[in-house]
């Protein structure tokens, strides 16, 4: 049995910054955690590879925007690794380079649960916890098309967002008691009621008489980001156009420097993306799970340009199968799907009810109540505190 380290129960959570999708899930989870028990559960995040990993795989969260820029060679490192078999090999044959990194992440952090969000922490730290452990669970950021990695079956739950991934965690050998499926969990500040969009329109000051089509390449601005923008201002002229280019300064600079035929706004990295998402009326993005479900909550149909291989395959399939958008990875292609909707209106409607349908709002709190159950933590435990 793992004894209670303080009064408070903690929870170590474990991500890192390969892509922004870990990192916010685990925030999300903290702080579901927080507004539905307050201060009666304590946590920390720790990155894996940054904080213990040993070189070079410290100077993974570095390296990603660069690996993510070569998408046939990831596609290629994804589908070889994506077996049962293989990911045991991988893990166990890193295992020995990993094992002193392992040791010295557990000894500097007890708790009573580990809640990972990332693939490549579950088989290393369940081998280096042992036999007597702490309650481990694993949150899967993926959407669809999960890597094997994310499934080990000494976990003692893992939560899924859909149940293709619960289908695939099953294969790769867990049990059915050890798999929920929930949803993948968004910042709070996503999930609230949808406000006035004219009055969201007017504190940004864009124009409240046209459809606008927001534009977002991710946190680091990928993906054909620039000759995209071009191409909408170009073939939409009744439309406003919003850019999100995210830390990419150069990009976001040049953007700046453009005259542009519609009403365009850019914007580096933001925290008003709720907003914007609630503002606008049409998305046009890559494939990341994040962006994707928080578009679900939104309403807002997509039009999805650009992907990972191997991890976000599934992500386009389902956004299409479900009628919550289309998939275009061509210019043309967004051209021609934004002037069909914005000529049918109808259509554009009937893909923002399948979002609403498909949307999981609540994913992080019911998340932070399945935690709180396991650490038999109660809402009346957070006025005893």
């Amino acid at each position: 049995m793992n004894k209670s380290l303080s009064k408070r129960p903690h929870i170590l959570f474990l991500f890192s910054d390969t892509g922004g999708g870990h990192r916010s899930a685990a925030e999300a989870i903290i702080e579901a955690l927080q507004l539905e028990y307050g201060d009666a559960i304590t946590s920390e995040m720790v990155d894996i590879f940054l904080d213990y990993a040993p070189p070079p795989l410290n100077r993974l969260p570095s390296l990603y925007p660069t690996m993510v820029k070569l998408p046939h060679a990831w596609g290629l490192g994804y589908r070889l690794s994506n077996g049962d078999r293989r990911a045991s090999l991988i893990t166990g044959s890193a295992w020995p380079y990993l094992r002193r990194s392992i040791r010295r992440l557990i000894a500097n952090h007890p708790c009573d649960m580990i809640v990972s969000v990332h693939p490549l922490a579950n088989a290393p730290v369940l081998r280096g916890l042992g036999q007597v452990r702490p309650t481990y669970i694993t949150v899967v950021t993926d959407l669809v098309t999960t890597h094997a990695l994310w499934y080990h079956r000494r976990t003692d739950l893992c939560i899924v967002a859909s149940e293709e991934a619960y289908q695939r965690a099953i294969r790769f050998g867990l049990k059915p008691g050890q798999v929920q499926i929930v949803g993948l969990p968004v910042a709070d500040r996503f999930c609230q009621p949808p406000g006035d969009r004219q009055a969201l329109r007017e504190r940004f000051g864009w124009p409240q008489n046209r459809p606008l089509i927001l534009l977002v390449g991710g946190g680091e601005g990928m993906g054909p980001l620039e000759k995209t923008a071009q191409s909408i201002a170009q073939s939409c002229p009744t439309a406003g156009l919003i850019v999100i280019a995210g830390r990419n300064q150069e990009l976001k600079s040049r953007l700046e420097a453009m005259t542009w035929p519609v009403p365009t706004f850019i914007y580096g990295f933001v925290r008003e993306m709720p907003d914007f998402m609630r503002a606008a009326d049409i998305l046009v993005t890559k494939a990341g799970p994040g962006t994707i479900s928080e578009a679900l909550i939104a309403g807002l149909p997509m039009i999805l340009y650009s992907r990972l291989p191997g991890q976000e395959d599934g992500n386009v399939s389902y956004v299409v199968s479900e009628g919550a958008g289309i998939w275009a990875p061509r210019p043309e292609q967004i051209i021609t799907t934004l002037q069909n909707w914005l000529k049918h209106p109808e259509q554009l409607s009937a893909a923002a009810a399948a979002c609403q349908r498909l949307a999981q709002p609540q994913a992080a709190r019911k998340i932070a109540c399945i935690l709180a159950e396991k650490l038999r933590i109660t809402r009346e435990t957070q006025h005893n505190t």
